[in-house]
């Protein structure tokens, strides 16, 4: 859920006239059979095209933007995010990470955009986050329930199988009056398998992803994405 500032983009368009060495921006592109956002489809269970532009300094510091077609049974089209964060390290085990994160949603009659704030913690093949609503607008949940609540943890696992094939694993728990006002359940987890290739040509995925909401079936995603500097 998302709308773009353009001012963000003024902004992301002068930083890639003239980088320092310290820097770098790369771009991103990519489909995929069904585009899942914490289990549920964005999409009505159909493919996605989506891709995005980053921008990151040595120091940790990071911006980006990114776009994905969405299905939600009216009049919206797409979704437009944009972030911006600060990542780091302790050694050579642990990292962190706090960030912004604006969904928009450019073409939707109402106001549906809303933005989270995310902590991050990962060792080694492991990774733990806590994401809240920070803002929203007032038809992200219609009256009694509250705009800003809702929360997500996220923890996963990650580990090599090969120099190019990795195998992952997933789960969520999202709870709040926002979950229980778009499922009728004040929470419920996802959580998906997912196995990766690198390749020369781009990446490729094959993942199983499920729910426990009600009424709701477990979903085969295969997915493709290439990345390139800028």
């Amino acid at each position: 859920m998302k709308r773009a500032l353009q001012t963000l983009s003024i902004l992301a368009g002068t930083m890639m006239i003239a980088l320092p060495a310290s820097a770098s921006v790369t771009g991103n592109a990519g489909v995929t059979s069904n585009y899942l956002w914490r289990g549920v489809t964005q999409t009505d269970d159909s493919a996605a095209v989506q891709g995005g532009i980053d921008y990151e300094h040595d120091s940790g510091f990071y911006l980006g933007t990114w776009a994905s077609n969405v299905d939600f049974g009216d009049d919206t089209t797409y979704e437009l995010d944009f972030y911006g964060g600060y990542a780091g390290s302790i050694g050579e085990d642990f990292g962190y990470n706090v960030s912004y994160l604006y969904y928009a949603y450019p073409d939707n009659a109402g106001s549906i955009d809303f933005g989270e704030v995310k902590l991050g913690v990962s060792w080694k093949w492991l990774s733990l986050s806590y994401s809240t609503i920070v803002n929203a607008g007032s038809d992200v949940a219609s009256a009694p329930y509250d705009n800003e609540d809702m929360s997500y943890i996220d923890a996963g696992v990650s580990f090599p199988l090969s120099e190019t094939l990795s195998l992952s694993a997933h789960y969520g728990y999202s709870t709040g009056d926002v979950v229980e006002a778009w499922f009728d359940e004040d929470n419920y987890s996802d959580y998906s398998v997912s196995l990766s290739k690198d390749t020369d040509f781009g990446s490729f995925s094959f993942t199983v992803s499920d729910t426990d909401l009600q009424d709701d079936d477990p979903k085969v995603l295969i997915g493709y994405s290439y990345s390139f500097d800028l």
